[in-house]
């Protein structure tokens, strides 16, 4: 069953470095390395964490009127961007839905960079294609290295130059040791860190020259989701989904202000109807945070009840907190229930269990700003 799965070009140093390999959205992973989740997610929060992400999808999207034709596709006011600069932004269906969440960078006038999630950049694909037929989109074979964490910047300066310069979401050509890279300050664990795509002959050369820092340590997919999920991120395919629109999921901020119901530019793209319906009059659901009675989490899927038994949510990713000592929930409840300090329960495995909502993120996130 795993030979059928993709291997990043790093596959090889993953084995090397004795990390204990999952199947991950059509690829074999690293789940964790030798000295465990919980080391590697508190080196990420204390010094510097090296994941590889090169499963992840890079695509560039270029041609005359990229610009206003992608503006089509997602609710962002992309003539704002500056060349270099970046925002979190989503692909969306006709019922407002999430197809998939991104990262989206102006690189030249009409050329856009969109980091978009592994297992669905075929899907990304397609659609970009579908509905921009006159643009030239191009899946990237490209190497992605995340260096995440309060050392990343000091490990990243030694080898290149002028990255403290940029801020978060911005992104600039570059070289370590004669590779060209291009690298981003950005990175999805709720710390201040870059991403590194480059060449996939360049990747394993790279990585070994920021792992001879003392401070870079390998993290795995276990710790980039708990790191996440503290952080209070989605992870698309669970917090996020076709059926979920960004409203829904509490990320209404990310729409560009004048796309919003009542903006200069209103809506003119797919499924703003439904959002901007939500935006002015509110939604029946929304996602939320929990905190959990006792040690054990409580895992996506589980339902949430009331205190008269009724079923009034669901949750959608769980995982022991390391910096909190607890374990930690998001899920989707009615709106009524949604206030801070609510307390619902969840039955599972060991038995009636006690929740409360709380605010996210838990862990504050600590990007550079200008």
């Amino acid at each position: 069953m795993l030979d059928n799965l993709k291997k990043t070009c790093l596959h090889r140093m993953h084995l090397d470095y004795r990390a204990r390999m999952v199947p991950f959205a059509g690829y074999i992973m690293p789940m964790q390395y030798p000295g465990g989740i919980l080391n590697e997610h508190l080196h990420c929060r204390t010094s510097a964490a090296l994941f590889d992400v090169s499963h992840m999808g890079q695509i560039t999207v270029k041609g005359l009127d990229a610009t206003l034709q992608l503006e089509r596709l997602m609710p962002t006011d992309l003539s704002a961007l500056k060349i270099g600069d970046g925002c979190y932004s989503f692909l969306t269906n006709e019922d407002g839905g999430v197809i998939d969440d991104l990262i989206v960078t102006r690189i030249e006038s009409d050329t856009f960079s969109l980091i978009v999630n592994a297992l669905n950049k075929l899907e990304d694909l397609r659609h970009l294609s579908q509905n921009l037929p006159n643009l030239s989109i191009q899946l990237n074979d490209r190497a992605l290295l995340a260096l995440q964490g309060p050392s990343a910047s000091d490990v990243l300066d030694s080898l290149t130059s002028d990255l403290d310069s940029l801020s978060f979401m911005q992104s600039r050509v570059s070289r370590i040791q004669r590779i060209d890279c291009s690298i981003s300050r950005t990175g999805y664990t709720g710390e201040d860190g870059f991403e590194i795509s480059l060449p996939p002959d360049g990747a394993s050369d790279v990585a070994q020259i920021l792992l001879k820092d003392e401070r870079v340590g390998w993290a795995g997919l276990g710790a980039r989701d708990t790191l996440r999920l503290e952080s209070g991120l989605c992870l698309h395919g669970q917090d996020l989904t076709n059926d979920r629109t960004p409203v829904e999921a509490g990320l209404g901020w990310s729409i560009s202000p004048s796309r919003c119901y009542g903006g200069s530019a209103e809506g003119g793209y797919i499924g703003s109807q439904k959002i901007m319906q939500q935006q002015r009059d509110g939604v029946d659901f929304m996602r939320v945070g929990l905190t959990v009675q006792g040690r054990v989490p409580v895992r996506a899927g589980t339902s949430l009840l009331n205190e008269s038994g009724e079923i009034v949510g669901k949750v959608t990713s769980g995982s022991f907190s390391p910096i909190l000592n607890k374990p930690i929930s998001m899920a989707y409840v009615d709106t009524e229930y949604a206030p801070q300090g609510t307390k619902l329960f969840a039955e599972d495995r060991r038995g009636h269990r006690s929740l409360q909502i709380v605010s996210m993120p838990w862990v504050k996130k600590r990007y550079k700003r200008e």
